[in-house]
């Protein structure tokens, strides 16, 4: 039987190698991207620009009605600037958007659940774990405790959530994605969605810093 597995795909570093990983590994892909109102809407023809890549079968959903509900964060809200610095620092706190992978997630099963798939797939990082609950380990098993309660009976029996970076850094994804040939200037982490990547955000910064600490040339470019 074919193997197949849903990917929640933003157009960044993290969750690009993640499809890329998922296809060396012979997965029949469904890369699912999510618009929910962030301004770096930017990402999401990376990620289209992926399933192409990648010959995955691929849906933008649509989540913009949400931003009213799920409003605060520097990501979503016009009058909330993204902070600059390293996402260790206590501003950036303001990025986080309220239950984002939760929301995501759960549609991400239904869609495996209508397809069969053997995996559900998301790119988080250990790197994410100070700032982002809904990236930390105890989640994820949490998570797919739950969904295994909400789908009992439906889909594939072996439906699993896949989160192969969630205790690695950033810097170890990019040791990963260059050993399976990952294009990552095809790929967008910055936060502000400019023409080039700004380099002050946390995103950026940590893009920056992954590819020195991998010892990867780093195809970036830069506003600073």
């Amino acid at each position: 039987m074919k193997k197949r597995a849903i990917a929640i795909v933003s157009g960044g570093l993290d969750s690009v190698t993640l499809a890329h990983l998922l296809a060396s590994q012979g997965y029949e892909l469904h890369i699912l991207a999510f618009d929910y109102g962030q301004k770096h809407s930017k990402e999401l023809q990376f990620a289209r620009d992926c399933a192409t890549r990648l010959g995955a079968a691929f849906n933008l959903v649509d989540l913009r009605s949400l931003a009213p509900l799920i409003g605060g964060s520097a990501l979503t809200d016009a009058s909330v600037a993204v902070p600059h610095g390293h996402y260790a620092a206590e501003n950036m706190a303001v990025t986080v958007v309220p239950n984002r992978n939760a929301i995501f997630l759960s549609l991400a099963y239904g869609a495996a659940v209508s397809r069969e798939a053997q995996l559900v797939a998301i790119g988080v990082h250990g790197g994410d774990h100070h700032i982002y609950p809904d990236c930390r380990p105890e989640f994820l098993e949490i998570f797919e405790k739950m969904q295994k309660k909400a789908i009992e009976g439906f889909g594939d029996k072996e439906l699993k959530l896949y989160a192969p970076f969630s205790k690695t850094d950033k810097g170890g994804i990019v040791r990963q994605g260059a050993k399976i040939g990952v294009p990552f200037a095809q790929t967008w982490s910055c936060y502000e969605g400019g023409e080039v990547h700004c380099g002050k955000c946390g995103t950026c910064v940590e893009r920056r810093e992954s590819f020195a600490k991998a010892n990867v040339a780093d195809p970036t470019v830069y506003a600073a």
